[in-house]
């Protein structure tokens, strides 16, 4: 079983940023896919950002050049760089780790965007 945590979520004001953060404490920080998803309208989730291990990353349209993933393995980590945010970006924002062919997920992390 990994366990998978995030991080980081608050509030801020529309145009702000805020940076998310998602570990596996425990777990040898080596996995297929990192991603970000978050609940949309006629979804339970929608894929936010992803990043494959060897792969490019990707991105909703509705967040290209605002939002970056990024990876630090030394300290086990995946964040979301969140920029220029929306109102309509508020959402609880959930981590997905793979991992062989197991997936696994956070409890997610609230995100409020006050215009």
């Amino acid at each position: 079983q990994v366990h998978v945590v995030e991080s980081g979520g608050g509030l801020v004001q529309a145009w702000g940023s805020l940076k998310i953060s998602c570990s596996t404490p425990g777990t040898v920080f080596s996995f297929n896919l990192m991603a970000w998803y978050r609940p949309s309208p006629g979804k339970q989730r929608e894929p936010v950002a992803g990043m494959p291990t060897g792969g490019s990353t990707n991105y909703a349209d509705s967040v290209k050049g605002r939002f970056t993933i990024s990876r630090d393995n030394a300290k086990n980590t995946v964040y979301l760089q969140m920029n220029s945010l929306k109102p309509e970006d508020t959402a609880v924002y959930y981590c997905y780790v793979l991992m062989g062919r197991s997936g696994y997920w956070g409890q997610g992390t609230q995100v409020t965007v006050s215009s």
